[in-house]
């Protein structure tokens, strides 16, 4: 076994608590190569901005293709980043989908814009392109709020339907971003995402595919004066210089410590997307039949930050997992209700139904997929659900 590859045969006990997310056991065999790395930043002591974060930067960037990479401090300030760019802000309407993880829609309410909630696909759960043109159009015939944008969120490790979505707006004339928060590593038509739109989004929290041990997050586009911009705002709207002030920004850089961590997990970061698509297909053969497992997004690769099955309804779903509990497999409801019905939001949204989301929150079940499963525990998670043993 190397530092970089999962070993899908290591010993576990076969009465022992499967991990949701195994960061001891990952720790334990990428720990040298993350130490290299963190007491390489120990010794030159610049933790704030020092070299790995343009490395990391320039790694990134190489990985996924784009022509420009930004890091920053978090997934959520890297939406806020990109939006104050496009001066989204008081009467700017932003689209995206209801289901979805809050800091989607938390950052135009932050900047004073207001979310508007799409509905999803009902085999997919990436944003319903048909939804969105109803969407805008309601908005439009309202006259309260000037369309501004749309957030397309690559979900649970699969990609949203961007050739419909940049059609859209252009339609529209709208701005178009990725959330990309979930999907890094995940590929559509062949070429990995982070250029499909115009700006791309990362999270590096560390339950992500990529994960950091800490926050983190980036910035992924083509357009360098977008980037110029976006390396302002994420140091104080700083200009050339340190005390240089051009705008209002924010304190938005990227910990070189994360950084280090990051370049050092980036080595064997597609052993790892290896890893979690063969768990997906030994859970598609041993679950189907039994739940509804995930359906893929035609033309593309997951990177499988979540594996969610549906359930017949609430009720099943609960003595699944009381089922599972019982035989010490986890799992987890992403996401309990979607977000047109959570009281943050409640006050903004203008009503209207979104029946997908809400049945999908109502049926939906993640299951353990990271590296670090063995064989012997996948086929106990399958075992489970099955209701064997």
């Amino acid at each position: 076994m190397t530092a970089q590859h999962p070993a899908p045969d290591r010993p576990v006990p076969d009465s022992a608590p499967i991990a949701f997310l195994d960061l001891p056991a990952q720790q334990a065999r990428l720990g040298d190569a993350v130490r290299r790395r963190v007491d390489a930043v120990m010794a030159h002591c610049r933790f704030v901005m020092g070299p790995e974060v343009a490395e990391l930067e320039r790694a990134l960037a190489a990985y996924s293709g784009a022509a420009e990479c930004v890091g920053v401090s978090s997934g959520t300030d890297a939406i806020q980043i990109v939006m104050m760019a496009e001066g989204i802000g008081p009467g700017d309407a932003v689209f995206l989908p209801a289901f979805t993880y809050t800091a989607t829609a938390e950052v135009p309410l932050l900047l004073g814009a207001t979310p508007v909630f799409v509905d999803v696909d009902p085999r997919t759960f990436q944003i319903d392109p048909d939804s969105l043109r109803a969407r805008i159009a309601d908005i439009r015939a309202a006259g309260r709020l000037r369309p501004r944008a749309i957030i397309g969120v690559d979900l649970f490790g699969q990609p949203a339907p961007w050739p419909a979505l940049r059609t859209i707006a252009a339609h529209e004339g709208l701005f178009l971003m990725d959330d990309c928060a979930q999907s890094f590593g995940g590929a559509l038509s062949g070429r990995k995402l982070g250029r499909e739109a115009t700006a791309t989004t990362l999270s590096f929290f560390p339950s992500k595919p990529l994960g950091a041990y800490g926050d983190g997050g980036a910035i992924l586009t083509d357009d360098p004066d977008r980037a110029e911009l976006y390396r302002s705002l994420r140091t104080h709207g700083e200009g050339r210089t340190r005390y240089e002030v051009l705008r209002t920004g924010m304190n938005g850089r990227l910990d070189t410590l994360q950084a280090a961590v990051l370049l050092a997990k980036l080595e064997g970061f597609d052993a790892e997307l290896a890893r979690r698509e063969a768990i997906a297909r030994a859970y598609d053969a041993g679950l189907a039949g039994h739940v509804a497992i995930p359906a893929r997004v035609p033309d593309s690769a997951s990177a499988w930050a979540v594996y969610a099955v549906l359930t017949e309804d609430t009720p099943a779903r609960e003595a699944l997992q009381a089922r599972l509990q019982g035989r010490g497999v986890p799992s987890a409801i992403y996401y309990p209700r979607p977000l047109h019905l959570q009281p943050a939001y409640q006050a903004h949204h203008d009503g209207a139904r979104l029946p997908v989301a809400e049945d999908l929150a109502s049926r939906i079940l993640a299951l353990p997929i990271h590296p670090e499963l063995t064989d012997g525990e996948v086929a106990r998670v399958i075992a489970a659900v099955q209701g064997q043993g």
